[in-house]
């Protein structure tokens, strides 16, 4: 969901809608995201995203990316 208004004082009603929209909708979802559009919502929020993938993706984060170098997004942390 995206709340946009050009007053800058409207911020908080433009989020408070956001999320109740989306809280409305969550119960009719698929349970996945699309990742550019959601917030810092938490590990877990992004683990169900990726679904059954997430393991395999962060198998092959742990081989090419250790050190989680590249983790400003919605992270895949690398397994050991």
């Amino acid at each position: 969901m995206v709340g946009v208004d050009p007053d800058p004082a409207n911020a908080g009603a433009m989020r408070e809608w956001a999320v109740g929209y989306q809280e409305a909708l969550h119960p009719y979802s698929a349970g996945g995201a699309y990742l550019n559009m959601i917030m810092d919502e938490g590990q877990e929020r992004v683990q169900a995203a990726y679904g059954e993938n997430y393991e395999r993706l962060a198998k092959i984060k742990g081989q090419y990316d250790p050190d989680n170098v590249f983790h400003v997004n919605q992270n895949i942390k690398p397994a050991a």
